[in-house]
């Protein structure tokens, strides 16, 4: 029998939203594909030259030439291409990125994807309501009054969670209907994977704007260590009260398993990690399991000084075995959303690539 979750956690969360202001600019992206190849050759050419400048320009440059060897090698005997890990954090899906990310994954230019919860549910949200830009130095206090939340500069209505939620809560009622009719028929009963159900959701949105809804489509995986740490582990939350005594079973040691496998496995491994903490992480500790990755591409803007792991540079992970005493790397200290385009328009979006 189901029971009802806090009165207080529901009103904490679910706190209504003021209309956004007319006239207030929704959070865009880089369309790719709207890009003639002439205007592609052209932002390549420039980046060439800004990488000549010096400083965390030629850091770029680095990071280009180490993608284009991950892009084009292959291996001797099966002619395999390399496994490019991507890892980024939730907020580069809040920002424009997740347009750029769409494309990688749409031309299946990445093995496999390791994000956090908000790099999960930040895509299917924006399926359903827009983030808006707005400032750095806007009030906290004045935003929650209106229902509004700041990442950065960016604003999200908690509307846009309300309507996650309307379109979730479903979606978990079927994921556990289908674990309990597989329990009455076998006697066992499955564990969801955070990787499935993140497939899952991807099929469930049917939304070609979506990064989860390629990768349901083009088989790519998806892993979130974290599920449950943001508006996801909310829902979740407040699913187990509707569901119980049962609640959603999720197997976080399938996970662990099947990117360790893809790591061991591959020919050749290299990591485009944008961010720091656990998605660059997770991604490095898989290729531990291969004796490290042979190429990195960080890109972040954390100093090592405090010994965190977003800070370390490439060199700190030979030192665990993360990357190859040889391997091709390089930090590029600049803000991912500032970096990353001019880096795909040299590599991936590239017109002869």
């Amino acid at each position: 029998m189901g029971s009802e979750p806090p009165t207080k956690a529901t009103e904490a969360v679910l706190v209504p939203s003021e209309p956004v202001p007319e006239g207030v600019k929704q959070v865009t992206g880089i369309d790719w594909l709207s890009l003639p190849a002439e205007q592609r050759s052209i932002i390549s050419k420039f980046v060439d030259q800004l990488t000549g400048q010096g400083f965390q320009s030629s850091s770029i440059g680095d990071a280009i030439r180490i993608i284009n060897d991950m892009r084009s090698w292959r291996d001797a005997d099966t002619g395999e291409k390399a496994t490019i890990f991507l890892g980024y954090t939730s907020n580069m899906i809040s920002s424009g990125l997740r347009d750029t990310f769409r494309y990688l994954v749409q031309h299946r230019h990445v093995s496999a994807i390791v994000t956090t919860a908000g790099g999960i549910e930040e895509d299917f949200i924006k399926c359903l309501a827009p983030t808006y830009l707005g400032s750095f130095s806007a009030s906290g206090a004045a935003l929650r009054a209106k229902g509004l939340n700041r990442i950065g500069n960016l604003v999200v209505p908690n509307n846009n969670y309300c309507a996650f939620e309307d379109w979730l809560i479903p979606i978990l009622d079927t994921l556990l209907a289908e674990q309990e009719e597989e329990f009455a028929r076998t006697g066992e009963r499955f564990l969801w994977t955070p990787s499935r159900i993140i497939r899952r959701l991807g099929k469930e949105i049917n939304d070609e704007s979506s990064v989860y809804y390629w990768a349901y489509k083009n088989n790519i995986p998806v892993f979130c260590p974290a599920l449950t740490d943001g508006s996801l582990g909310d829902m979740i939350y407040f699913h187990s009260f509707k569901a119980s005594p049962l609640h959603l079973g999720i197997d976080i040691a399938r996970d662990i398993r099947e990117i360790n496998t893809i790591a061991v496995r591959a020919k050749r491994a290299g990591m485009i990690i944008l961010g720091g903490g656990v998605v660059k992480h997770h991604i490095a500790n898989a290729c531990l399991m291969r004796n490290g990755a042979e190429s990195a591409v960080y890109i972040n803007t954390a100093q090592e000084f405090d010994g965190s792991d977003a800070g370390a540079r490439p060199d700190e992970a030979v030192s665990w075995g993360k990357l190859k005493v040889d391997a091709d790397s390089v930090k590029v200290y600049v803000e991912a959303t500032v970096a990353f385009p001019l880096i795909v328009a040299a590599t991936f979006a590239k017109p002869d690539s």
